[in-house]
């Protein structure tokens, strides 16, 4: 006997590793009372793990530039503030291989790609369907909501 105690707590699972799709990031910019938004406040809550690539990035930065003066509040900074704070808390990552063309639209391809290549388990979206055949790669599609649902978030 070692006099030690026994611990019967059950270690905590590890966080999802996700990749957000721009459309989702558009959103989130649009309207602060979506799923999409709720998504973007919890980031550094630990309930996952976002990542992202600099072509990821840099389609969220042309996405989001998109919406200032057309009406929307957001100026060019602001798109830059939040993205800046995006980048920080994300997990930054490389791409180095590429099986384009994979799905219909080049630019999930690179989502696609940047989860495969970040052994993420879901795909946040509100295209579902641009991802058909991301199965085979072990990851799951899902909308912001469905997605605040798994991880307790909303009811």
């Amino acid at each position: 006997m070692t006099g030690g105690l026994v611990s019967n707590t059950i270690p905590p699972l590890s966080a999802p590793t996700i990749v957000v799709d721009t459309n989702v990031f558009v959103a989130a910019l649009r309207s602060q009372y979506g799923a999409s938004y709720r998504l973007f406040t919890l980031l550094e809550s630990g309930k996952f793990e976002i990542n992202l690539s600099v072509a990821l990035a840099i389609e969220y930065e042309d996405a989001g530039k998109r919406l200032v003066g057309k009406k929307s509040a957001l100026r060019a900074s602001d798109v830059d503030d939040i993205l800046d704070y995006v980048c920080s808390v994300a997990n930054r990552r490389k791409v180095y291989y590429l099986w384009r063309p994979f799905l219909p639209d080049p630019k999930d391809d690179m989502v696609l790609e940047l989860a495969v290549s970040a052994d993420c388990e879901i795909i946040v979206t509100y295209n579902k369907d641009a991802f058909k055949g991301a199965a085979q790669f072990g990851i799951r599609i899902m909308t912001a909501l469905e997605f605040l649902r798994e991880i307790g978030e909303l009811p």
